[in-house]
């Protein structure tokens, strides 16, 4: 009650420490009641604008625009004693996080674009790390690894404490995280490392003396919440928290014109099995189905037998799933020599075989400029990427439009996204395919809502010979400007991302066997599409709690 933005947490016995950079408070809250308590009640205004927070010893560092403070002696037990800040290191950049281990001192900056270790016994820089993200980054240390939030790439990472290499990284459950700090629980010695948020969020506002009663507004959130991880080292990819997401399908027949079809399938893709998504039950709605196997893939196959415009029926599926955030755990040193593709693998993922424009000529010359002389499989690809971002804007648009259409007006869907990214990736001999199709609304916090997107996705996979199937998103790491642009959903998808019939048509109709003339019966004329999702509260599928483990993926 009554914080703004919280920027840096960390941990001391039994409590948590906290700052909240917009009021100055430094708080201390209890994790059991949630109880916080404003320990500076007299110094708030020498703590506005802090970013950074750490412990060591009886001693509380923070940082504050350029410098590094420390208030010696500052704690007694678990209670703040006295609190009289002195300068320690100032630099010539704008400073962010910090962590304290011993006698070393770590310092990141995104304006320096590093994170600083300095000595606190001669008080010199000893050496300094590349930042893992772009955005501002906080800090925490746990022994011989030194832990990396970053707010633009909504990603947490473990770097080797010595030399800076990163381990691994994980997508965190919300956006814009701020702080973190490893908890161990005092009865049953459980470790878990929290993460702090701040952001704002919109709301309904209630004004009574308004002709507009009810208005659109935003206030501010933030809040603290475990992030929980599991590290599967062999198969290169990292999980993090789960959630358990119940999703309706739903198609509601009411044609715009007069039809007549003797004898329908109406063959509906079902969710996918990956190593981010488990598909636990699956029924049907309103009208029963049979299941076919198609490329690997679960359909829905709904019969009428006729279907014509005087009839009114609901149908659809629904699902219980299991969903994690995800990120892939490979760098271009691990694929500057792979596998040459199959011819079979050619024909398919390299070609034009879906509208892409990939003879005309903007489009050929944009494959060229975006990679240049660029080789290896993940550059090239991020090349184009970053590419795409610098030429197109992102706008809904009433149709999806070619490629070479969209580079030319500057502006695109996700879909029209994904139609550029395939035609300059194929062109580049990256084989890759559009997958998706939705995205569960964002809020993992309301349970037993039901949540309705206003939009379906989609997004990308590309394929790394040897390794197999990688995501890319579209459209929602184009930040705008001219870069650089957050790695997040590079090689990484988040738990809210729902994958439907991966390789294949979402939905297809057949009649007496063939397929139908979309010039005579299209979907979007023949029904409408209703889909839900809903988190129940009775449930939080989460994986491994605490420290990561290599063993293989736990499901709890």
């Amino acid at each position: 009650m009554g914080v703004s933005s919280l920027y840096a947490i960390t941990f001391v016995g039994k409590n948590c420490l906290a700052i909240d950079s917009l009021r100055g408070f430094l708080l201390r809250i209890d994790p059991e009641t949630d109880n916080a308590t404003v320990v500076n009640p007299y110094q708030t205004s020498e703590f506005a604008d802090v970013t950074g927070l750490a412990v060591w010893s009886n001693d509380l560092w923070f940082t504050r625009y350029n410098t590094v403070y420390v208030c010696r002696e500052a704690l007694v037990g678990e209670n703040i004693a006295s609190l009289k800040p002195e300068p320690l290191v100032t630099l010539p950049y704008n400073l962010d996080g910090i962590a304290v281990w011993n006698s070393t001192l770590y310092i990141s900056s995104q304006q320096g674009g590093c994170i600083f270790v300095y000595s606190l016994i001669s008080g010199r820089e000893i050496t300094r790390f590349y930042a893992p993200g772009i955005g501002v980054e906080n800090l925490t240390v746990r022994d011989e690894e030194l832990w990396v939030c970053d707010r633009l790439e909504q990603t947490v990472y473990c770097l080797e404490r010595g030399t800076g290499e990163t381990k691994f990284n994980v997508l965190t459950p919300f956006e814009y995280p701020t702080g973190l700090g490893f908890y161990t629980d005092p009865e049953t010695g459980e470790e878990v490392l929290y993460v702090a948020y701040a952001g704002d969020e919109l709301f309904i506002r209630d004004d009574p003396n308004s002709y507009e009663q009810y208005q659109l507004a935003k206030r501010d959130r933030t809040f603290i919440h475990p992030l929980y991880f599991h590290y599967n080292e062999s198969q290169r990819y990292a999980t993090s928290n789960g959630y358990l997401i119940e999703m309706s399908y739903v198609e509601e027949i009411e044609p715009l014109e007069e039809i007549y079809l003797e004898d329908v399938e109406w063959r509906i893709a079902l969710p996918s099995e990956t190593d981010r998504q488990k598909v636990r039950e699956i029924s049907y709605i309103g009208t029963p189905f049979t299941e076919e196997i198609e490329a690997g893939e679960r359909v829905a196959v709904f019969k009428f037998k006729p279907l014509n415009s005087a009839e009114r029926r609901i149908f659809g599926w629904k699902a219980l799933l299991e969903v994690r955030g995800i990120k892939y755990q490979i760098h271009p040193l691990d694929v500057e020599k792979i596998q040459p593709l199959t011819q079979e693998f050619k024909d398919k993922y390299l070609v034009d075989n879906d509208n892409l424009a990939m003879e005309s000529s903007i489009v050929r010359q944009a494959a060229e400029e975006a990679v240049g002389t660029e080789t290896n499989i993940l550059r090239k690809l991020l090349s184009v990427r970053n590419y795409v971002y610098d030429r197109l804007d992102y706008s809904l648009t009433a149709k999806i439009e070619t490629p070479d259409v969209v580079l030319d007006r500057g502006i695109g869907s996700c879909g029209e996204y994904v139609g550029v990214l395939l035609a300059l990736g194929r062109l580049n001999e990256i084989p890759c395919r559009t997958v998706g199709r939705y995205k569960c609304p964002a809020f993992a916090d309301r349970r037993g809502v039901p949540l309705e997107p206003e939009y379906n996705h989609v997004w990308l996979e590309f394929y790394i010979p040897g390794f197999g199937w990688v995501p890319m998103e579209s459209n929602p790491d184009d930040t705008g400007g001219s870069g650089p642009y957050p790695l997040r959903f590079f090689m990484g998808l988040a738990w809210y991302h729902i994958e439907i019939g991966k390789g294949l048509k979402f939905q297809r109709l057949t009649n007496q066997g063939l397929p139908v003339d979309k010039e005579k019966v299209s979907l979007g004329n023949l029904a409408i599409n209703h889909v839900r999702f809903s988190l129940p509260f009775w449930m939080n599928c989460q994986p491994f709690r605490g420290r990561y483990s290599t063993h293989g993926v736990y499901y709890g």
